[in-house]
């Protein structure tokens, strides 16, 4: 059965975790009261904050919305030679913005077991994974506590792991997908299978029920995500421009562009955190050719990126974002679903 439908959702589109700004509990709030699912990006938050935004989302609705973090990655070794040809390549930027030089934090992400705590204290309707696969005993933890669990695979071998584990869906993340690329294998990324051609290939190894996502920008998209054998959608670029969405505002102004060319030039990279994640091609992608390794890395530019956006330069910004971005509407979060709802489901 649908995973959203088991939720009471009333139609089959969630909102995917944005992390970094534009999944705000305003847009996980609005997408579950026009009747679809709303997932905060738990991940950079810290678990302080990660329990605020979810009493925020209470504090704005009843309807049901997902937590999503990422599955801990094992710190890596950083050389000093490593080191010094990623510094060097950030310094003109930090230049640019008048910033310090570049130097690694002592810590580079939050404390995954603090935040999954949390996840078992707030009790979301959905908790959905990233990275990797979480241990079968943090599975039966939260199924206990009465949260659906969903897990990424962007091929059918780890979607037949996540089962094994016991998960009640399957995000299928397809190649168009913005973002993080969050599968484990293939050196540690996953494939780059297009989405509806992964989602027939998961339908095909297991009966977890699949969520698609990657490319689904319109109602024709989700209507053929489900007519392949999803029961679900997940849609993230098509909501970067819901005014409920905290994206920053040269970030808003890069997705107005591509929408007025009638084009995005998306690219995968590794420069801004090591991994490789799909976004708006720009400068920064352009001039970083020696990233250190996830997590190092995006703890190495986020005060780059932070001033940015402040600054409101988009060529040092990660623009995460999926093929279809200039498909992107600017509208409310409840406009913006009713576009991508299908009229029926198919079959």
């Amino acid at each position: 059965m649908s995973v959203l439908r088991r939720l009471g959702a009333r139609v089959p589109v969630m909102a995917a975790p944005m992390a970094g700004g534009p999944s705000t509990p305003a847009l996980v709030a609005a997408v579950g009261e026009a009747g679809g699912v709303g997932a905060l990006g738990g991940a950079y938050l810290t678990p302080a904050a990660l329990e605020a935004a979810c009493a925020d989302v209470r504090a704005r609705t009843s309807a049901p919305f997902a937590v999503n973090l990422f599955v801990p990655t094992p710190t890596p070794e950083v050389t000093p030679a490593a080191l010094a040809l990623a510094t060097a390549e950030l310094g003109p930027f930090h230049t640019r913005l008048g910033l310090a030089a570049p130097a690694l934090p002592v810590r580079f992400e939050e404390e995954f077991g603090a935040q999954f705590e949390v996840v078992l204290r707030v009790r979301p309707a959905l908790f959905t994974f990233t990275f990797g696969r979480l241990e079968e005993r943090r599975v039966r933890a939260l199924q206990a506590a009465g949260v659906l669990v969903a897990g990424t695979a962007t091929n059918a071998d780890e979607a037949r792991q996540l089962a094994e584990d016991g998960v009640d869906a399957i995000v299928a993340q397809g190649a168009e997908a913005g973002g993080h690329r969050g599968g484990w294998t293939h050196g540690g990324e996953g494939a780059l299978e297009r989405t509806l051609q992964l989602v027939r290939a998961i339908s095909a190894v297991t009966r977890v029920p699949v969520i698609a996502s990657g490319g689904l920008m319109s109602a024709d998209d989700v209507r053929a995500a489900l007519a392949a054998g999803a029961l679900d959608v997940a849609c993230g670029t098509a909501f970067l421009l819901a005014r409920e969405a905290g994206t920053s505002a040269p970030y808003r102004a890069a997705l107005r562009a591509a929408a007025r060319a009638g084009h995005a030039q998306t690219a995968l990279t590794r420069a801004f955190s090591g991994r490789a994640a799909r976004g708006l091609r720009n400068a920064f992608m352009d001039a970083v050719r020696s990233p250190l390794p996830y997590p190092a890395q995006n703890a190495l530019t986020r005060p780059l990126r932070t001033a940015g956006a402040q600054a409101g330069d988009a060529g040092v910004l990660s623009l995460w974002a999926g093929e279809g971005a200039a498909r992107v509407l600017e509208a409310s979060a409840a406009e913006i679903l009713a576009a991508l709802t299908p009229a029926e489901r198919p079959g």
